[in-house]
């Protein structure tokens, strides 16, 4: 019992002594800080030159106009400026421009559309917070006024080609109804009759007139800022090599007129699994494809060679 007294008794003592030791100690003067090597922040943020000659599918971008040019600024410096978000949209664009690009020709689209489903969807497949699926966004509502297929078992808006075909048969509709594509790409984020309406209240005919909800007149700008930032990466401070980027896996048709029960087991007749089946296909919603109507789907499967 002494021997446990003792050692607290030290213990207690070193601990005593500590605290005087550390409370004798002096705080840094500002003398002895200011004679400290500062430390040198590297990072430096830039005013960006505006581009001249900005357009929308031909269409001129009125940069004179002094709101149409602050409001084409903020969406160039936004995504500028958002380089891990802006690096990760180079990546996946060269993954789906190839897919998208000969579609966009084959509906007769102007290929700057691809930018607004990039603007849109970010080629990543989420839902968002209104409901809006697949690349193009469409809300289940939309989709099924323009044909598409949307249930638990099968939702054709995260079908590349159809939703793309949608996509345009929207588009050239709002271009007929408006004159110009800049009003078209604007109705995709408010509505045909949403943008009609508040045309015709404020007596315009233009976008780049028209006092709009914020996040429509953001819309145009945001998928210009991405067309010149996606066209010039290295003009805006994004520097990667091409081995950086994903890859478009190329892929060949299998049609399929029946149920399916187990699409994993499916997926193994091609030498590939069910994960790799569904980034191919993510219309196919559930692990099964009902089909009870024997309606024909074309079912993408990669070629060999680029999964192991």
């Amino acid at each position: 019992m002494q021997i446990v007294k003792n050692i607290l008794a030290i213990i207690g003592l070193v601990c005593i002594s500590g605290f005087f030791i550390f409370s004798m100690q002096k705080a840094p003067s500002n003398e002895t800080i200011e004679k400290e090597t500062p430390t040198v922040n590297t990072y430096n943020v830039y005013a960006l030159e505006m581009p001249k000659g900005l357009n929308f599918a031909g269409e001129a971008v009125p940069l004179e106009d002094p709101d149409v040019y602050e409001r084409m600024d903020r969406e160039l410096l936004v995504n500028t400026y958002w380089q891990s978000n802006g690096l990760l949209l180079f990546k996946r664009a060269q993954k789906y421009f190839p897919i998208l690009e000969p579609l966009l020709e084959k509906y007769d689209l102007p290929d700057d559309f691809k930018f607004l489903a990039l603007a849109e969807s970010g080629f990543i497949d989420e839902t968002s917070s209104a409901g809006a699926a697949g690349m193009w966004h469409f809300m289940r509502d939309t989709g099924k006024e323009y044909g598409l297929e949307i249930n638990k078992n099968v939702d054709e808006r995260y079908h590349i080609e159809k939703s793309t075909r949608v996509a345009a048969e929207y588009l050239k509709k709002a271009r007929e109804r408006f004159g110009n594509w800049t009003l078209a790409a604007a109705s995709y984020n408010a509505g045909i009759y949403g943008v009609a309406k508040r045309l015709k209240a404020q007596q315009v005919d233009s976008y780049y007139d028209a006092l709009l909800p914020d996040e429509t007149e953001r819309y145009v700008f945001r998928i210009l800022a991405l067309k010149e930032i996606l066209n010039n990466p290295s003009k805006y401070g994004f520097n990667f090599n091409k081995s950086d980027l994903y890859n478009h896996i190329p892929t060949y048709t299998v049609d399929v007129d029946t149920a399916v029960t187990d699409l994993s087991q499916f997926a193994k007749q091609f030498g590939i699994n069910y994960k790799i089946l569904k980034i191919h296909n993510p219309w196919l919603r559930e692990g099964h494809l009902n089909n009870k109507s024997r309606k024909l789907y074309q079912i993408e499967i990669p070629k060999e060679g680029y999964y192991k």
